[in-house]
């Protein structure tokens, strides 16, 4: 990996940093302003509507200009809604303006590794952005809980005192201003993404051709047979992995007798066994095999089942990073899969829209079931065995699924498969080529096949001309 993959990294931690401090901090600004309950899962759902009413256009907008300045104009966004915040916008609305930013993100900073890398180094490279997005969400999540904690909060009231006499509304808008310089960091690491050399056009400019576009993508992604397992498995297990989000804290704070600020503690612990088994996975799942993981994730689903019997937090922390490194492990082979079927069918933008719009839609309706849950007040281990029975019900499905399509559709499956482990295997590349480079040395050019096929058609018997 080069300096210009490093750049594109640290971009999307100090974005990722952002986004999970802003989540635990926009949760303590809503019991500041003493909110429903809940109002709290409420927050990931405004920051998820995004991804799925703009999910036609986002991909085409990734694709239509360099993926750095796509990332650039997306961080000035989440900016953006820290701003809001800080000036008193309801934290639902704000919240809404970054997932917005977020939105726009996401195609990019995924695409650009099908575009700067070959493609035998996916599933690394998504190991290395996966590991450092859940090291994000370690550092961040804790530092969210930092952020709120009591210590800082009147340290934050002692500078607020001797600066500016006390005029802040809420002591919190100091910990939203922390995360908007996060933003503005990562701003800064995307002025220097490299360009990877790929021709950015948007082919529609009509909204309505897009969604029409968008909806040939989705439906084509699903009809696949080995899109559809990964596309289901990876919307399955997102939107399973925001509603545990907030099920640790509820968890955490219930049977934990842990505070909210010390909550985020055990999200870290869990997102430190996400990397564990992300890392893992990079270095012993082969992308075709990748959809045998799916074992993996039913097995997590029985594992979550023994968050009821704990009450301390030392075996707590051991289950949870148990739990993670399950979930690592089967996510990053199936989305590394998922990215390259999407390539191969429609492009690296179009593709992670179309994975962003199914899996946030995924997480919409989890949130909104577990919404109407904590409105219903029903007690914490209810909830934790409906989330497991979903989990492990959901998997095995899906795996019933893939092994009726390998039994009715055996020869194509086989195919794809092969061309999946063919990918990993590209045409002898050199340091630093990309696989479109190798396919452009080694594939004869457009103008050389018409010829060819021209020239076999003026020597079909019936061109010939006698000869005299």
């Amino acid at each position: 990996m080069d300096r210009g993959f490093f750049i594109i990294m640290a971009a999307q931690f100090f974005s990722a940093l952002g986004d999970n401090a802003l989540l635990i901090t926009a949760i303590a600004m809503l019991r500041d302003l003493h909110a429903p309950a809940e109002y709290e899962p409420l927050l990931k759902l405004f920051f998820t509507i995004s991804y799925v009413v703009l999910a036609a256009f986002v991909g085409a907008f990734a694709d239509s200009m360099p993926k750095g300045r796509v990332m650039l104009i997306s961080n000035t966004i989440k900016v953006g809604g820290c701003i809001m915040m800080i000036v008193g916008v309801p934290p639902l609305y704000a919240y809404a303006v970054v997932g917005l930013g977020a939105a726009i993100y996401s195609p990019a900073k995924y695409g650009i590794l099908t575009e700067y890398l070959p493609h035998s180094k996916l599933v690394v490279a998504n190991s290395w952005i996966e590991g450092l997005t859940v090291g994000a969400i370690i550092l961040g999540t804790m530092a969210g809980g930092w952020l709120i904690s009591p210590y800082v909060q009147h340290t934050f009231q002692t500078v607020d005192t001797l600066v500016f006499g006390g005029v802040a509304g809420s002591l919190l808008d100091y910990s939203m201003t922390a995360i908007a310089g996060l933003y503005l960091v990562a701003a800064v690491f995307n002025l220097w993404v490299p360009e990877t050399g790929v021709d950015h056009r948007m082919l529609h400019r009509n909204p309505w051709a897009m969604v029409r576009d968008f909806a040939h993508c989705v439906k084509l992604l699903w009809l696949d047979k080995l899109g559809q397992i990964t596309l289901a498995v990876t919307t399955l297990f997102w939107g399973a992995g925001a509603t545990l989000q907030y099920i640790m804290l509820r968890w955490a704070e219930e049977a934990l007798n842990v505070p909210l600020y010390e909550a985020t503690n055990l999200q870290g612990i869990f997102a430190l066994g996400v990397a564990i088994g992300a890392v893992l996975a990079g270095k012993l799942v082969p992308i075709d095999k990748s959809v045998k993981v799916i074992t993996v994730g039913i097995a997590m689903g029985f594992a979550s089942l023994l968050m009821i019997p704990i009450h301390s937090v030392v075996p707590a922390s051991i289950l949870m990073i148990t739990v993670g490194a399950m979930a690592g492990f089967f996510v990053v082979p199936m989305n590394a899969l998922l990215q390259h079927r999407g390539h191969i069918l429609m492009g690296a933008g179009h593709s992670i829209a179309v994975q962003n719009f199914n899996e946030n839609l995924g997480i919409l309706i989890m949130l909104v079931l577990y919404t109407l849950m904590v409105r219903a007040n029903l007690p914490i281990w209810a909830v934790i065995v409906m989330f497991a029975i979903f989990i492990i019900v959901s998997m095995y499905l899906v795996r019933r699924w893939h092994l009726f399509n390998m039994r009715e559709h055996n020869v194509e499956l086989e195919h794809l498969l092969a061309v999946a482990a063919a990918a990993h295997q590209p045409l002898q590349p050199t340091h630093g080529q990309t696989t479109g480079q190798v396919l452009r040395e080694n594939l004869p050019s457009p103008k050389i096949v018409v010829k060819k096929t021209i020239q076999t058609f003026s020597r079909a018997p019936g061109n010939r001309k006698k000869k005299r």
